[in-house]
């Protein structure tokens, strides 16, 4: 089998032999078929007209829609073709026609059930589109491609898109209105905004015309302070110059103060120095000389002070070691007698404490007579009684000194009275 095709058609040539003849010829092997046939298929666009009347939609509501494809076998694509010879060889154009046409309005009726009125009414292009998509893919199996489907009408027996339509004209018209609505609103705004900007635009040329006029007179006010600032510096201009000229002569005669001042100064520094060199000599020169002795003597007079100072300083030393060793000497002689007096008070014991005590006892009086002794006047006053004058003061002694033996009993525990009778006793 092959195929030949032509721009409206393509002719199929086929073949069987059981036992095919042969036949040289020139050199040549030639295989003569026994049976030929020449088959074909047109290769026309065909233009169907799909209706679906009173199909459902996705809500139960039914409509019928026509639409238009245009169908075309593929003879450029061998795949299709032979797919199309296999379907369609034999077939006339109307049987090939006749099959797209079921095919197609099949996938439009499954389509339409899937949407609602008002998608296929709003938006046909999505429809066209879908049915499109699903019939080329299922035609394209049998050698033939949808050129081109377009949705030509929708209607429908129960008034339902006409129901659509009032709506939508209903929609519209409110619209409209309010258009004209919101224009005249508009139109409104504009012209009160062209009053406006109207009346800013006056208001904006009364404030230039003042702004010029405030500028004018600000401009005059400036000239006229520079005129009369002009003015003034020029009168200013002319008292500083005499003041200058006033101050120019005036520090002139300062100069010349100040160099008569400077002379003056120049001769009493040259005074100063003739005065300095003077006392320099006749001063500072024996000044400096005396002080030169003094210093000398001072010296020396220091060196004898610290000899003298050392000397005795040395004499000290040797006065307190002298002294030092006769207090150790006094006081080892002190403690040898005390040792004494203690070897002898443990030999005679209460002997050698009447000793004592007798030893001390004219210290005692004498420490009692002692008051009478610096007194200047002693004044005496008689109770009537007893004698009056001298004896009554040595009396009075004397009871203090009788006295004196008791307070010493009391004090040390020792009688002299029972010492004076007992015979001594030794250790």
């Amino acid at each position: 089998m092959f195929f030949t095709c032509g721009p409206n058609e393509a002719m199929v040539v086929s073949g069987f032999c059981r036992s095919p003849p042969v036949m040289v010829a020139g050199g040549r092997v030639f295989v003569l078929p026994c049976i030929q046939k020449i088959q074909r298929i047109s290769l026309n666009t065909l233009t169907l007209n799909v209706k679906s009347e009173k199909v459902y939609t996705r809500h139960g509501v039914p409509i019928s829609v026509t639409g238009i494809a245009q169908v075309k076998i593929q003879g450029q694509n061998k795949e299709m073709l032979a797919a199309a010879c296999q379907m369609f060889l034999g077939k006339t154009e109307a049987e090939i026609a006749h099959i797209a046409l079921e095919t197609l309005e099949g996938h439009q009726r499954a389509i339409m059930a899937h949407m609602t009125v008002e998608e296929i009414y709003k938006d046909r292009q999505k429809f066209s589109e879908q049915v499109f998509k699903v019939a080329s893919s299922d035609l394209v199996n049998m050698g033939i491609s949808v050129v081109s489907y377009t949705l030509k009408d929708i209607h429908d027996d129960q008034d339902y898109l006409h129901s659509l339509g009032k709506a939508r004209t209903a929609q519209v018209q409110k619209d409209a209105r309010i258009g004209e609505a919101e224009a005249k609103r508009d139109a409104g705004i504009r012209e009160a905004k062209a009053k406006q900007e109207k009346v800013s635009a006056q208001y904006l040329s009364e404030i230039e015309m003042a702004k010029a006029q405030r500028d004018y007179e600000l401009k005059k006010a400036a000239y006229d302070i520079e005129v009369n600032t002009r003015r003034a510096q020029a009168d200013l201009a002319y008292q500083l110059q005499v003041a200058k000229t006033k101050q120019q002569i005036e520090e002139q005669r300062v100069q010349v103060q100040v160099v008569e001042r400077a002379q003056q100064v120049a001769v009493q520094e040259q005074e100063i120095a003739r005065r300095e060199k003077e006392l320099e000599a006749r001063v500072r020169k024996p000044a400096e000389a005396e002080r030169y002795k003094l210093e000398r003597l001072a010296e020396a007079e220091k060196s004898q002070l610290i000899m003298q100072a050392e000397a005795e300083a040395e004499a000290v030393r040797m006065r307190g070691e002298a002294e030092a060793f006769a207090i150790g000497a006094r006081a080892r002689a002190e403690a040898e007698q005390m040792a004494k007096k203690a070897e002898a008070f443990q030999m005679y014991q209460e002997a050698a404490q009447l000793d004592m005590l007798l030893e001390k006892l004219p210290q005692v009086a004498e420490e009692i007579s002692g008051p009478l002794t610096s007194a200047n006047k002693i004044t005496l006053v008689s109770s009537g009684s007893g004698t009056v004058g001298a004896s009554k003061v040595t009396g009075e002694v004397l009871d203090i000194l009788s006295r004196l033996p008791e307070s010493v009993e009391r004090l040390t525990g020792i009688s002299i009275s029972q010492v004076n009778h007992k015979p001594l006793r030794t250790a």
